[in-house]
């Protein structure tokens, strides 16, 4: 399994002009089933996800008021992390939120040509039981857990948190 795994302010996805789901401060987690994948892969990525320390001690994103303050301690003064300060929280440190989203094409294989191969993508059938699986393991974390809708056209909205974007493979 393939996931692309995004800090976020917040997230939602759009199906037919309607908000399908959101959520807040978390992650939006794009997921990709290949066809060698395994509940052992959705076990193994949910639980490195949710305990990924990518969140920091403090609050790290200004309101729009705050942002065009300029003035570096004034910046400090409101609890805002200096530049040099690491990651140490994971979601669940934050009680942050997840968005989960099917997304077949990470499992593109872009090497030959210009038109991407999807050889190594889960059959439909097989994804699909992957990917609720993989929801599943992820909600047991207890978070808040959103998702779009397998095989559907959704229109995806978020507001990058740093920005941090991740890639990872189990």
């Amino acid at each position: 399994m393939k996931a692309l795994i995004q800090r976020v302010k917040r997230a939602s996805v759009t199906i037919g002009g309607n908000v399908y789901s959101q959520i807040g401060k978390g992650l939006l987690v794009f997921v990709g089933v290949q066809k060698n994948d395994a509940h052992e892969n959705a076990e193994k990525l949910a639980q490195k996800i949710v305990n990924l320390r990518i969140f920091v001690n403090k609050r790290v994103s200004p309101t729009e008021s705050e942002l065009f303050v300029g003035e570096r301690e004034r910046y400090k003064s409101a609890g805002f992390e200096d530049e040099n300060d690491k990651m140490n929280l994971s979601v669940l440190d934050v009680n942050g939120e997840i968005l989960v989203v099917s997304q077949f094409t990470l499992c593109a294989d872009c090497k030959k040509g210009t038109r991407p191969s999807f050889d190594s993508s889960a059959p439909a059938h097989k994804a699909e039981e992957l990917y609720e699986y993989f929801v599943e393991e992820i909600k047991k974390s207890g978070l808040v857990v959103q998702t779009g809708k397998f095989r559907a056209m959704m229109d995806i909205e978020l507001v990058n948190d740093g920005p941090v974007t991740l890639w990872l493979e189990k």
